[in-house]
């Protein structure tokens, strides 16, 4: 087990566990964190099956009594309707300020239960248990909850910090293959962030964590967390360095919100992977960094399984695609706020981008004029 400790000033710190078996110690080490023994498990259909027996046979153990609400699994999960659903649950139960929330499942699970516990009562304490890659790495770090509208993605929200964070890699043997690699995207994120070195060993033989090799995905969820948590503690509420998290987020958020989010046309780790080597080409473009570098990121987004490519999502409109920017929580009184690079490991902020240029780009992509 490794336990990488997250800290900031403006929160209080909390610890990732990361290793193996993690699910069957959950109710002691919770136990230890609540003063009562009482806790909402919310989860999502398919995880409840999975899973849910595991945990609360855990909890059990430890002395916490559990309820589970499940929520249909994907993306429209993460609305008004299924956020009263859980608050409902959760009132129903007879939860108070000194019980806890758990978020057991994927990134959809994480971001309501967490807003759930940051409005409950002004705000109670929760606990995630990510069971995808993606949120292992990502959404289960960091405090970012929300909801979705139908204007985009992530619009409504709180920064609500967890108490611990149980990253189990066993639970990951039950993840379809195409989620697994939806939550690589992420991975390679990290390494292009601030991170060459990390890049470098993804791109070689830390693949075959892309494949589900426990060890490599241990050393890559361990090393992800450790580049998340440090930006987090330095930037709770993305004033300024933890929008670097961003990479490939802004293209690849408007492409998904021109799906409407529909996870079977193309998954969010998908969109990031997508939006990382546009992002790059687009660095490329403004003699930021040299065509080696990009396809470089490229093949190692390729070797993965994932899309590189506009085409390879569908078919869009230069001028929807830039709307959909254009409306981004990162965008500052209208103009763009990009994620750009000098090369691998060199990821920076670029504000005030030009939003014809970037529509230049978008056609030279593929979208339509």
């Amino acid at each position: 087990m490794i336990a990488i400790a997250v800290s900031g000033g403006a929160f209080a710190p909390y610890d990732v566990v990361v290793g193996r078996g993690l699910m069957a110690e959950a109710g002691r080490r919770i136990a230890a964190l609540v003063p009562q023994r009482r806790t909402v498990i919310v989860t999502d259909e398919t995880v409840a099956r999975l899973h849910a027996p595991a945990l609360q046979a855990s909890l059990r153990a430890a002395g916490i009594h559990s309820a589970v609400v499940a929520v249909p699994a994907g993306e429209a999960s993460k609305s008004f309707a299924e956020l009263e659903r859980v608050l409902d649950r959760m009132l129903e139960t007879g939860l108070d300020r000194r019980d806890v929330v758990i978020a057991l499942g994927g990134g959809v699970v994480g971001d309501l239960a967490g807003l759930a516990a940051a409005l409950f009562m002004r705000g109670i304490d929760f606990v995630q248990i990510p069971t995808t890659l993606l949120a292992q790495v990502d959404s289960s770090v960091g405090g970012k909850t929300a909801i979705d509208t139908p204007r985009g993605k992530n619009l409504v929200g709180a920064f609500h910090q967890p108490r611990l964070v149980l990253a189990d890699i066993d639970v990951m043997a039950t993840l379809p293959e195409r989620q697994l690699r939806s939550g690589w995207a992420e991975v390679l994120k990290h390494g292009l962030i601030c991170d060459a070195p990390f890049f470098d060993w993804l791109a070689g033989e830390g693949t075959a964590g892309a494949n589900g090799d426990p060890a490599a995905l241990q050393r890559a969820v361990v090393r992800s967390v450790e580049i998340k948590s440090a930006i987090v503690g330095e930037d709770e509420k993305e004033a300024g360095k933890r929008a670097l998290l961003n990479l490939g987020h802004t293209f690849g958020h408007a492409i998904e919100a021109e799906l409407g989010f529909e996870e079977a046309v193309l998954a969010h780790g998908e969109a990031v992977a997508l939006g990382c080597a546009m992002a790059f080409r687009y660095s490329a473009r403004q003699g930021l960094c040299d065509m080696g570098k990009v396809e470089r990121v490229e093949a190692a987004i390729t070797a993965a399984g994932l899309p590189t490519r506009l085409a390879q999502a569908g078919v869009f409109s230069a001028d929807a695609l830039l709307a959909r920017m254009a409306g981004d929580k990162k965008a500052e009184g209208g103009a763009l706020t990009l994620i750009l690079a000098r090369g691998v490991g060199q990821a920076f902020v670029a504000k005030g981008v030009d939003a014809g240029e970037v529509r230049t780009f978008l056609v030279e992509e593929g979208a339509s004029a």
